[in-house]
């Protein structure tokens, strides 16, 4: 896991949640970006933030672990190419939205995946384990009064549980049986939750999940010629489904802990949302509007991603301008899309966080 603790100067990429606005005109969506422009988060005054999650927001933990770090193409070149061409263990060409992660982590144990026959080989660092490590870092960084210095602080408890379906469709698990694991591991999350409230968090996000067929590796996988299996946006209607079926639970968990906790602003993160805006809204935000579903970093199939070669790979090539791509290696997104997405569930976030700006 994975604590990141930053100057309220550097906040403006931290996630949150988001209503979903559509810009219809392009006047429309000029006032709107200028807007989004506006790091208007830092005016909540956290001095902290804390993130539990994945590969969606690991700065480099994943390196520094030893079964994660033999799997681990996001620790060479030309991950980090922008990012002072610094190959941190970023799995983006840049900056991602927030944190200091675990790639590859999921919310159910390694334990509990084998039970529903689902292996991860990549890392062991669960929810349960993060949650350990944030604890620990606690009880050595804030010996007493921990309460009252984390009133300040944000908590992100998430995106994580994505991995779980991911590891499970690669497997072979039907969509009927991984939509048969998603209240075990919406429950798993809502209790690390509970355990994040337990610590003193006040002010906490939930994330949900991407709309999984909207993503080139899941896009090239499953690649049908059935033109009924397609949305609007050339994205697998099923992996969508499922998407939704997990975040519709998550949203009602969510709901009924806050019932309980009327005193914690607990606010759903909706990247479902988020990312349907961003592919609607590319074209006005420099995206080139022909590789909206390809990879940057990739070679092969309609959306340049091939599972045999994957970006980090020899001779894999990279696209002349990363900045024209949501997509950066078929898996995780540009350091520009995480950019913007960031900034648009940033101002759906302030009123739901009680930060009375």
């Amino acid at each position: 896991m994975a604590l990141i603790i930053r100057s309220p100067l550097l906040d403006f990429l931290v996630i949150s949640s988001i209503s979903l606005v559509v810009l219809q005109q392009k006047s429309n969506a000029e006032d709107q970006l200028l807007m989004l422009q506006k790091p208007r988060l830092m005016k909540c005054r956290f001095d902290k933030i804390f993130q539990l999650g994945d590969s969606l927001s690991d700065t480099g933990n994943c390196i520094r672990e030893s079964l994660c770090a033999r799997r681990l193409l996001c620790g060479r070149f030309p991950y980090g190419m922008n990012f002072f061409q610094n190959t941190t263990g970023r799995c983006s060409n840049g900056m991602l939205m927030i944190d200091f992660i675990v790639a590859g982590a999921t919310a159910l144990s390694t334990e509990n995946l084998a039970e529903e026959k689902i292996v991860n080989s990549v890392t062991n660092s669960s929810m349960s384990v993060q949650l350990d490590w944030m604890s620990t870092h606690f009880k050595s960084t804030y010996p007493t009064d921990r309460l009252a210095k984390l009133k300040k602080s944000l908590f992100l408890v998430g995106e994580i549980g994505g991995n779980e379906f991911n590891y499970g469709l690669f497997k072979g698990k039907t969509i009927k049986e991984l939509r048969s694991m998603v209240p075990k591991v919406v429950q798993t999350i809502i209790q690390g939750v509970r355990t994040v409230i337990s610590f003193g968090a006040t002010r906490i996000v939930v994330p949900g999940n991407f709309p999984i067929g909207c993503i080139p590796i899941f896009l090239t996988q499953f690649r049908t010629n059935d033109s009924t299996a397609y949305d609007e946006y050339h994205c697998l209607q099923d992996l969508n489904n499922l998407s939704i079926f997990f975040n519709d639970h998550l949203k009602q968990a969510i709901q009924e802990l806050k019932e309980e906790h009327s005193n914690i602003a607990l606010v759903y993160g909706d990247y479902y949302n988020a990312y349907l805006w961003l592919l609607q809204n590319a074209m006005f935000i420099g995206f080139d509007k022909n590789s909206l579903l390809k990879a940057c970093c990739g070679v092969g199939g309609d959306y340049n991603y091939g599972i045999q070669n994957q970006c980090g790979a020899i001779g894999v090539p990279v696209c002349t301008d990363p900045n024209t791509y949501i997509s950066w290696d078929g898996v995780h997104l540009t350091e520009k899309a995480y950019s913007w997405l960031a900034r648009w569930l940033i101002d759906d976030m302030l009123p739901k966080l009680n930060c009375h700006v």
